[in-house]
């Protein structure tokens, strides 16, 4: 199959499928970090026609509750959210057969429609917590096995615990998962690095969705 991964700069999508013997391509503003096709540009100035599936990672900056916080105290990034909703529904009525779009928990669920899968690193061997949102479209939702059955082995592994960090202004430590104790030096670093998608979860497209 022909495979399109937009908004990935990691390349990790993209090899999963390269691996699995599909012709997969990525695209992002950003260069990729892997050696690989990639796009470097604004993936709605290329015709994506041709490919048989898209699997997209527009960013949610906008669009995650934890962005609701930041709404009451500057209204006028309503009108950011707008443009990130517009771009999410290009990614998901892609000219394509076959589409998931990624996002976290938050606007899309409440004015779009609901999400069709909600996974976790841990279930494909990752041991991590990132409730991350699918929105598929001719796809169908990943499976995982959290033990041994009949017609499937176990995929995933533990649930992790979750990391307490101290917030400013707070005395008490606040549990967190993934996404608030992996940052970075600066607030970009620290949403390219909450982006990446675990190996375990690319893999599991690659073998369930390319096979």
């Amino acid at each position: 199959m022909r495979v399109a991964v937009i908004c990935e700069f990691s390349g990790i999508v993209r090899d999963a499928f390269l691996a699995a013997g599909h012709d997969a391509i990525s695209c992002d503003l950003e260069p990729t970090e892997r050696p690989g096709p990639h796009i470097r540009g604004d993936c709605r100035d290329y015709d994506w026609s041709g490919y048989d599936m898209a699997i997209c990672f527009p960013p949610c900056r906008y669009l995650s509750a934890v962005a609701n916080r930041a709404m009451k105290e500057n209204p006028d990034r309503i009108y950011d959210r707008f443009e990130a909703f517009d771009f999410f529904l290009w990614c998901y009525y892609l000219p394509v057969k076959k589409v998931c779009v990624e996002n976290p928990k938050g606007y899309v669920n409440s004015h779009f429609r609901k999400r069709d899968q909600i996974i976790q690193p841990f279930f494909w061997g990752d041991p991590e917590m990132k409730t991350t949102c699918l929105w598929l479209r001719g796809l169908p939702p990943l499976i995982h096995a959290e033990q041994d059955e009949l017609f499937f082995s176990k995929t995933a592994c533990e649930k992790p615990e979750p990391k307490y960090i101290l917030k400013s202004g707070k005395k008490k430590g606040q549990k967190v998962y993934f996404t608030e104790a992996h940052p970075g030096n600066n607030n970009k670093e620290a949403s390219k690095n909450r982006s990446r998608t675990f190996l375990g979860i690319a893999t599991a497209m690659a073998e369930q969705w390319g096979g």
